[in-house]
Order: C-alpha cells, then sequence, then structure tokens
C-alpha cells in the first residue's frame, strides 16, 4: 500500500531521502476522484522512476467564485486504492491551511498564455495552477513530472514555467484517455446525466471533423469552426464557451491553418451544469 502523507515537511524529508539515495522521484500532481486517465499518468510515472509520488489535492486557488469547488468529487480512500494498484509509492494529500496557510500572498501568474483559451473564460485560473504546481514541485523534488494532454493549455503553462523558473525537472505528457465512443476521460464526466452522457461525445466527433477537413482542402479556422460548431449545436444542447484552433506551442490563434505546424483544435461546451473541454493536437 502507498505511504500517504499529510504533512509538507514529512513529504519533503522523504523526498531529501530518496534523492540521497540517488534514486528517481516522478510526480503526478491531480485534484483526486482517480479515473483510467489518472492512473495512465501513473502507470507512466513509474516507467520512468524509481519512486512515483502522487498528490491529491483540489486547490481552490484556481477555481472561480462561481465554480464548482465545494462539489468537486472526494474520496481519498478509493484514491490510494487505485493510486497503489497503478503503482504509487507515495500519496501527498495535504489539507488546504498547510499549502495556503492564513496571510498567504505569493502566486505564480503565467502572464499571456494564462489569459487566453480556458483563462479568458476563467479569469485568474492559471495563475492557480501555476501556484500550486510550484509549490508541488518544491514539495515532493521530483525529478520528472507527469500531465495528461487531456488539459493541453495547462501543458504549455507548465512546460514554460519550468523553463521560465529554471526548474530541474523533466516534463512527460501522456496522450488523452478517452472512453470507448471518444469521450475524454474526467473527474467532471460524473455530473452528467444519462441524457448528457450520452451526448458529451459529439465533442470529440467535432474534433475529428476538424481534422478531416484540415487534412483535406479546408484551411480557413473560421469554416472549419463553423461546421464544429454546427455539429455540436445540432446534436445536442450543449452550449459553446469557445472552439479554438492555435499554435500547439505558442497558443496564438491560427486564422489559416499551415504546413509544418502543431495545430491545437480546443473548445469548451457546457452540459447542464458541467463544463466540459477536450482538444486533440494536428500537424499537417
Amino acid at each position: 500500500m502507498a505511504i500517504t502523507i499529510r504533512d509538507v515537511p514529512e513529504l519533503q524529508h522523504a523526498a531529501d531521502d530518496v534523492r540521497r539515495a540517488g534514486k528517481c522521484i516522478a510526480v503526478v500532481p491531480t485534484m483526486g476522484f482517480l479515473h483510467e486517465g489518472h492512473l495512465s499518468l501513473i502507470r507512466t510515472a513509474r516507467q520512468h522512476a524509481d519512486i512515483v509520488i502522487t498528490t491529491v489535492f483540489v486547490n481552490p486557488t484556481q477555481f472561480g467564485p462561481s465554480e464548482d469547488l465545494e462539489r468537486y468529487p472526494r474520496n481519498l480512500e478509493r484514491d490510494v486504492l487505485a493510486a497503489t494498484a497503478a503503482g504509487t509509492d507515495y500519496v501527498f494529500a495535504p489539507d488546504t491551511k498547510s499549502l495556503y496557510p492564513d496571510g498567504y500572498l505569493t502566486f505564480v501568474t503565467p502572464d499571456r498564455l494564462g489569459s487566453v483559451l480556458e483563462g479568458k473564460s476563467r479569469p485568474g485560473h492559471f495563475r492557480g495552477v501555476a501556484t500550486i504546481v510550484a509549490k508541488l514541485f518544491n514539495i515532493t523534488k521530483p525529478h520528472k513530472a507527469v500531465f495528461g494532454q487531456k488539459d493541453a493549455q495547462q501543458v504549455v503553462v507548465i512546460r514554460h514555467m519550468i523553463r521560465d523558473l529554471n526548474f530541474d525537472i523533466e516534463l512527460i505528457v501522456v496522450p488523452t484517455v478517452r472512453e470507448p465512443d471518444g469521450l475524454a476521460m474526467s473527474s467532471r464526466n460524473t455530473y452528467l446525466s444519462r441524457e448528457e452522457r450520452s451526448q458529451a461525445p459529439v465533442l470529440y466527433q467535432s474534433l475529428k471533423l476538424a481534422e478531416q477537413r484540415m487534412r483535406g482542402n479546408e484551411k480557413t479556422s473560421a469554416n472549419i469552426i463553423k461546421e464544429m460548431t454546427a455539429l455540436i449545436t445540432s446534436s445536442s444542447p450543449g452550449v459553446i464557451d469557445y472552439i479554438s484552433i492555435a499554435d500547439a506551442n505558442t497558443l496564438e490563434e491560427l486564422p489559416v491553418c499551415q504546413e509544418h505546424r502543431r495545430h491545437l483544435i480546443s473548445l469548451a461546451v457546457r452540459f447542464g451544469k458541467t463544463r466540459l473541454i477536450d482538444n486533440i493536437t494536428v500537424t499537417l
């Protein structure tokens, strides 16, 4: 069974011991309620390191005032069992006060990368993400960090933070894990009603439609986005927050799809009270 640690200094001491022994640490940051997507990250970490630390913390600073912080699903006992089976050695599950004590004032702000796409729809979200990930890096002291492509903008933000703040950490990105019908696995999928769950795969269908058009004769992003919008709205009651075709490295919007460039096609759509995101990358 993985060792569960809640105390920050205790985990830092454990990480120090691992490093002194000359062993490699990989960290998998999560907000818990683990599903197969998370477990694929843990299994990947297991392949790349001697010791795997999975963090379980629902980070309040990345939630807006009207978002789902209080109802975000939690089940630490279940998470520890699942993480252990996937190969975790330590589960770090701190309480909020230990990471954000009274009078906490210091944040990491990712500037432009955090203000577009998800950042535009959720102001302050990536300030919270970058801050908690930087803190977890300082606590777990990893050589490698494993994240999922499902949160593509988060990956871009963390990659730049690692470079810009000189973290000596290798970033490993794992492909999105999907249900058999294409829906990207997410803890928030549990919010969906049965009817909404049956409609939600249209998100992935629209992404694949975009890829098909891009690889065909259509290179104008606005036209592709128009077709994606029509598919989603005709097949579901989903309310589109945004659809974007951007450079996968800089997140700069691309009016025209270009040869030899990595395109990030991403979207956010609401089904009732549930907001889902998804993306694919396409290189022409």
